[in-house]
């Protein structure tokens, strides 16, 4: 078995405020980062208690930048984090410094994927459209929060970032069932489903992803660290693989459940007996599904096919 540190990998779903160094939070006042969740409402509250540490510029740049470091350390040659800008821009009083600040503390091979929860109203996804439109480092704007809260009221919005070039990638299927999947690709225009997993409840569903190859950000210690799934033998992970779907994998809120990228795969070879070829497949998978140069794919295809060379 090589080791996997040294895979090189894509990191897709990963939320900025949700990876911070414990021991940086503790800095900031926080008592304690990880904890024990049962569902979705309670993790959000609890997130919301890690986001109102983050009160400076300094903060910003230096939970990006040591999530640069960290990510580096697991193996990660191209990352998109999540970062929910216009919450913290409004929170602060000030629209353009969270974003300016995270993106001075993160090193080039990282991008950001600007959110929105779909219980907030569509001026705040306005502001956040903005934002995405005047910054290079943005590569993608997507919806997140409590998937039974409809896109509808910002169909507008999402058509015209789809007509203005915006990629847009959605979280649905997660704690929302397929219908949440369809409404992010057809109200969405969704690039990439994060998450995406409860597509199996629809055989119709999972033929269209299949066919259309749309990518599943998938994070399995967050879906069973949110009690989304029961177990992680019971994550449908590897069905999904089996029905030929293209699976990413990914950490989603690593601090928050105890895990990093590493971890994941490392867990995946454990837990349902993937060779090294098949995780090198996982890992080509999200080099494919990111938004990086073709340049750049084509550099991390090779270094993952070098990785399989090697002795185990």
């Amino acid at each position: 078995m090589r080791d996997l540190t040294a895979l090189p990998k894509a990191h897709l779903h990963v939320h900025l405020e949700s990876s911070i160094r414990p021991s940086t939070l503790a800095e900031f006042g926080f008592a304690s980062h990880a904890t024990e969740f049962d569902g979705f409402r309670s993790f959000a509250d609890h997130n919301s208690l890690v986001r109102q540490c983050l009160t400076r510029p300094e903060h910003f740049t230096r939970i990006a930048a040591e999530f640069c470091e960290d990510q580096r350390a697991q193996g990660v040659h191209h990352g998109e984090v999540t970062f929910t800008a216009a919450a913290h821009g409004e929170r602060l009083g000030d629209p353009e410094m969270p974003l300016a600040a995270v993106l001075d503390g993160l090193t080039p091979e990282f991008s950001v994927i600007l959110d929105h929860s779909r219980r907030r109203g569509a001026e705040r996804f306005a502001k956040t459209l903005d934002l995405a439109r005047r910054h290079d480092r943005v590569v993608a704007v997507g919806m997140a929060g409590e998937e039974r809260h409809s896109m509808a009221p910002f169909t507008e919005l999402l058509d015209a970032a789809r007509d203005s070039g915006i990629k847009l990638v959605h979280h649905a299927g997660e704690d929302a069932g397929p219908d949440s999947i369809r409404e992010a690709l057809e109200l969405g225009h969704a690039a990439r489903i994060g998450h995406g997993i409860r597509c199996l409840e629809s055989p119709a569903l999972v033929a269209r992803l299949r066919d259309e190859q749309v990518p599943l950000e998938v994070c399995p210690s967050s879906n069973v660290g949110l009690g989304l799934v029961p177990s992680w033998p019971e994550h449908p992970l590897p069905r999904l693989v089996d029905a030929g779907l293209l699976v990413t994998v990914n950490t989603d809120v690593p601090a928050s459940v105890g895990t990093d990228l590493v971890t994941e795969y490392a867990r995946i070879r454990e837990v349902f007996g993937y060779d090294d070829e098949a995780l090198a497949t996982l890992a080509r998978a999200g080099v494919d599904a990111s938004f990086a140069s073709d340049a750049s794919k084509a550099e991390l295809r090779a270094a993952i096919a070098a990785w399989l060379t090697l002795d185990p």
